[in-house]
Parts: C-alpha cells; structure tokens; sequence
C-alpha cells in the first residue's frame, strides 16, 4: 500500500524571497509571486497544506503591461471595489492606479491567481509589496528572486 506524504507543522520551514518587478511583466511575475506563495517551487509540495514562503515585492511602479493594445490597455483595463453601501461601486482604471496605488495592482493580479478560500486569503497575507526599493523586512534576510 503506498502512503501519501503529508508533511507535520515543524517539517515546514517558511522562508522570505525578495522579487524585484522593476520591468517585469505583470502577468509572468504574479505567475511566479503565486507558485512561490502556494510552495508549489519545494519538492515536498502537497495541495491544500500551507508550504509557501513569504514574498517581499519591490519596485511595483515600475512593472511592465504588455499586450497588442499595451496603450489602451492602460486606459480600459478596470479595476473595481465596493464600499458596502447602495451605490458604493469605485471603479479606477490601470494607469491611474499604477500611478496612485502600485502594490493594488499586484495584489489583484497575484489574488487571482491563488485559491478563493480560507488558505488563499491566509496566504495573500503572506505577500508584502511595496512601491519604490526600499522595504521594511531585512532584518528577515530575504533571498533575491528573479
């Protein structure tokens, strides 16, 4: 009879990876940022059990978008929250959030690409973006990625 490995809570170690998305595009990096999160990149990856590391993104300004429409994507790609009340939809565009709130932009794409359930939302939080270099987790000793 063959067992499947489920790994115990002390077998897991969780480490901190630094992405520098200065240039990247945001599709491939949030691709890579999400399989980094689920510990798919550990050859002790087992589904629906929390193996990833924590993910330090930096230089969000300056990711790239790519596409056949790259310059009308800026404008027509949306975004949208709601406030809870009637009436409450905010809709922003790409550009003006790339330009306001970088790490949103990351975090949704990222966000969409992790399971919607209790885990996912457990392990966005294992995702730390930030705008311009510098950032506030050395003291973790991050590993440079990509």
């Amino acid at each position: 009879m063959y067992k499947s490995y489920y790994p115990k809570a002390a077998e897991i170690d969780h480490q901190w990876m630094l992405v520098d998305a200065n240039g990247q595009t945001l599709g491939r990096l949030a691709t890579r940022i999400a399989a980094i999160l689920l510990g798919k990149h550990k050859p002790t990856f087992t589904p629906g059990v929390e193996m990833g590391d924590y993910v330090v993104v930096i230089n969000a300004e300056k990711v790239a978008v790519t596409g056949t429409k790259t310059h009308s994507k800026l404008t027509e790609k949306m975004y949208h929250h709601h406030s809870g009340y009637p009436g409450g939809l905010k809709s922003v565009n790409l550009q003006t959030l790339l330009r306001t709130h970088p790490d949103r932009v990351i975090r949704a794409a990222v966000w969409g690409m992790l399971p919607h359930n209790k885990m996912g939302h457990h392990i966005i939080g294992h995702l730390k973006v930030y705008a311009g270099a510098e950032h506030p987790h050395s003291a973790q000793n991050p590993q440079q990625v990509v």
